[in-house]
C-alpha cells in the first residue's frame, strides 16, 4: 500500500543526524496529574512537520521542544545506526523526555542480511540501553517496500529463526524485542504475521501492537484485530495507538473506527500493560486544521482518559 507520506524506511535514509526505564523532570507544561506515561513516534511528528512543510530530523532541538510542550512524556526514535543515539540522547534528556523505546528496520529473510541486521540492531541497542530504552520494535522489512511481492515459506521459516536469536540476545542484554507489522504482513492469509508469532519463543519475541495496521492489512476488520488480541495478548510489550474515521486516519487520536475502549478494556482482562506510542499521522484526505502541537496534545488528553488505570 503507498500512502501519500513517507514510509520509516525514507526517513531512515534521509535521517543525517547522528543521531523498563529512566525517571526524567517533566516539562512545566505537561501535566502534573500525569501518571501514565505516554511517547509518541518519531514518524508521528515526520508526518505533521512535514504537511507544514518542515523537516523535524533537521533541528532536532527545535523538533522535542515542541514534542516535549504537548504533553507526551516520552519518545520512540526510527534508528538506522547507533551513532544516532549519541546526539538523539542529550536532546531528549534536555527535553525532559525518555526514550523507553526505539524503532529500527531490520532484513531477515535471507541468512546473509539477517546476520547484518542483528548486529546491527545489537550495536543500537548497546547504545540505547545506556540511555534508558528497555524496548526495541522491528519491522522485518518486506522484500519490496509497499509492492506487491511475497515472501516464500523458506523465507518465512529464515525470518522467524532470525528474530527468535535477535529476540533472545537481547533478552540477555535485559531488553526486550517487540515485533511490528505493517498491512503486507497481513496478506496470504496473514501467514507472515502469524508466523513470526507462532514460529519464535515467547520468552524471545513479544508484539508491538500496531492495531490500525491490524485493521487495515484485514480489510479493515476488528474482528481480525480483536482475533489478533486474543491469540496473542498476552505477548503485547507495546501498543501503537492511530486511529480512523470512515477508513481514513483522523487528525486526532480520538473515537473513530477501532474501539480503543473495548481494545484497552481486553488488555486490562489479560493483565498486560504495555508501553503506549502515540502514533497519529496523516495521509491523503486527514484533515489539516491543527500544528503538530495540537494535534498531540489532543490526542494524549484522549489516551489518557481511555488508559487511565495502566
Amino acid at each position: 500500500m503507498k500512502n501519500e507520506t513517507l514510509s520509516r524506511r525514507d526517513i531512515l535514509k534521509a535521517s543525517c543526524f547522528t543521531a523498563g526505564t529512566l525517571l526524567a523532570a517533566a516539562p512545566a507544561a505537561r501535566a502534573a496529574d500525569s501518571a501514565l506515561h505516554l511517547a509518541s513516534n518519531q514518524y508521528s511528528w515526520h508526518v505533521y512537520f512535514q504537511r507544514e512543510g518542515r523537516d523535524f530530523i533537521k533541528d532536532l532541538d527545535a523538533g522535542f521542544k515542541e514534542a516535549a510542550s504537548s504533553g507526551i512524556d516520552g519518545f520512540e526514535p526510527s534508528i538506522g545506526d547507533p551513532g544516532q543515539i549519541d546526539s538523539m540522547a542529550p536532546q531528549l534528556k534536555k527535553h525532559g523526555l525518555e526514550m523507553r523505546s526505539l524503532y529500527v528496520n531490520s532484513t531477515l529473510h535471507t541468512a546473509e542480511d539477517a546476520k547484518k541486521s542483528i548486529e546491527q540492531i545489537l550495536a543500537v541497542a548497546a547504545k540505547a540501553k545506556a540511555a534508558g530504552a528497555r524496548i526495541i520494535v522491528t519491522n522485518p522489512n518486506p522484500l519490496q517496500w509497499g509492492g506487491t511481492e511475497n515472501k516464500n515459506d523458506e523465507q518465512l521459516h529464515i525470518q522467524a529463526d532470525a528474530l527468535d536469536r535477535l529476540g533472545e540476545s537481547l533478552a540477555q542484554m535485559g531488553m526486550t524485542l517487540a515485533y511490528h507489522n505493517h498491512d503486507m504482513e497481513l496478506r496470504n492469509a496473514a501467514r507472515e504475521f502469524h508466523h513470526m508469532m507462532a514460529g519464535t519463543n515467547p520468552k524471545h519475541v513479544t508484539l508491538c501492537l500496531d492495531a490500525h495496521w491490524i485493521y487495515r492489512g484485514s480489510g479493515n476488520s476488528q474482528v481480525a484485530l480483536f482475533d489478533v488480541v486474543e491469540l496473542y495478548g498476552a505477548r503485547i510489550s507495546e501498543l501503537h495507538l492511530r486511529q480512523s474515521i470512515n477508513n481514513i486516519w483522523s487528525e486526532t487520536f480520538a473515537e473513530g473506527d477501532i474501539d480503543y475502549a473495548r481494545l484497552a478494556k481486553a488488555l486490562r482482562q489479560i493483565g498486560v500493560k504495555p508501553h503506549l506510542v502515540l502514533e497519529q499521522a496523516a495521509e491523503k484526505g486527514t484533515p489539516q486544521t491543527m500544528n503538530p502541537v495540537e494535534v498531540h496534545k489532543k490526542s494524549a488528553a484522549y489516551v489518557r482518559q481511555l488508559f487511565s488505570g495502566f
